[in-house]
């Protein structure tokens, strides 16, 4: 064991290691005298790992020179060239070829929905017309009743209707792709737009008043903007829930108000449905939902919709739990400031 003196020393015969060194540093510390021989050692042990630190990374460096340069040795530095080159220039071909492969598939589905559009209009301009021309013929030819010549002039109007809808169907797409802008705006109160909406969908598809509820709405929902585009796009989607409603049409129409300053039209349906996957689908231009060739359309109904919703600074949104069980379309335009 080490010996202390009174002058706080350590005696010839103590050998001096660690555990002495901290024993002889408290012994400083208690007895009042001088910590410099304790402080001294603590100083040489940090200096001592930093030297550690510091020859180990060098030692690391040197290591890591000597494999590079055995490597630099053994490989061609042209070759390690050429080698990033050719990766470089396969991973461009490889995504070009991919990049083209993507333009080829989207241009020919375009073009699928292009032809199914034409198609679509062709019939659609053609069945009324044909169906009136047979009507007129009918009544050139024959001398008939009264009665049977009002049913066959209600037919005539009925078509032309339709082929008036259709024209303004495809001029009102033309109209709202050009310009993303409204330049006329105008303060349009929707209560008034959403009831002569649905009162003009029941007479143009004889429906019963029970066949499209309106639920109770607000005293007013002014907004800004072009009152025949909002006018159409409403239309366009309650066309669109009686189109798919074969079996029955049971359509619900509602109108709200929040507090975020939005107004939110809601028309649901219990027709059809539309699968999950084909959601956000919908509202491009000339799609249509795979299976629903047989219903009559263009498939520009709700491209106008979704247009006319971003030219009026809003949006539209689809829900539809599944085929079979309807869909619920919601169409969110700002409110218009206090006059």
């Amino acid at each position: 064991m080490p010996i202390l003196s009174a002058a706080g020393r350590f005696s010839a015969e103590a050998p001096i290691n660690e555990p002495n060194i901290a024993l002889n540093g408290l012994a400083f510390a208690a007895s009042g005298g001088r910590a410099r021989t304790c402080y001294s050692v603590t100083t040489v042990t940090v200096s001592g790992r930093r030297k550690t630190i510091v020859f180990t990374t060098l030692g690391g460096c040197l290591v890591a020179l000597a494999i590079t340069l055995n490597v630099g040795w053994i490989a061609n530095w042209r070759t390690g060239v050429m080698y990033v080159i050719g990766t470089l220039s396969f991973l461009a071909i490889i995504a070009g070829v991919v990049l083209n492969t993507i333009f080829l598939l989207r241009e020919i589905r375009r073009n699928e929905q292009h032809d199914a559009f034409i198609n679509a209009v062709t019939h659609e301009l053609k069945t009324p017309v044909a169906s009136i021309r047979l009507y007129l013929e009918t009544l050139q030819k024959r001398d008939l009743p009264p009665e049977k010549q009002r049913e066959f002039y209600k037919i005539m109007h009925d078509d032309s209707d339709r082929l008036l809808n259709t024209i303004e169907t495809v001029l009102r797409a033309g109209r709202v792709s050009r310009s993303t802008k409204l330049y006329h705006r105008s303060r349009v109160d929707l209560v008034e737009v959403v009831q002569e909406t649905v009162d003009l969908a029941r007479t143009r598809n004889h429906l019963a008043a029970n066949s499209i509820a309106v639920a109770a709405m607000p005293k007013e929902a002014v907004v800004l903007g072009d009152p025949d585009e909002l006018k159409g796009a409403l239309m366009n989607l309650l066309d669109n829930a009686i189109k798919y409603s074969p079996k029955k049409v049971d359509i619900s129409v509602r109108l709200d108000k929040f507090i975020d300053r939005t107004a939110v039209v809601q028309v649901r349906d219990e027709g059809m449905g539309i699968p999950k996957s084909e959601l956000k689908h919908v509202f491009k231009r000339f799609y249509r939902v795979p299976g629903s060739v047989r219903i009559k359309g263009t498939g520009l109904g709700l491209f106008i919709v979704r247009t006319v919703a971003k030219k009026h600074g809003g949006k539209v949104t689809v829900e539809s739990p599944g085929p079979g069980f309807g869909s619920t379309f919601r169409l969110k335009i700002p409110l218009a400031a206090p006059e």
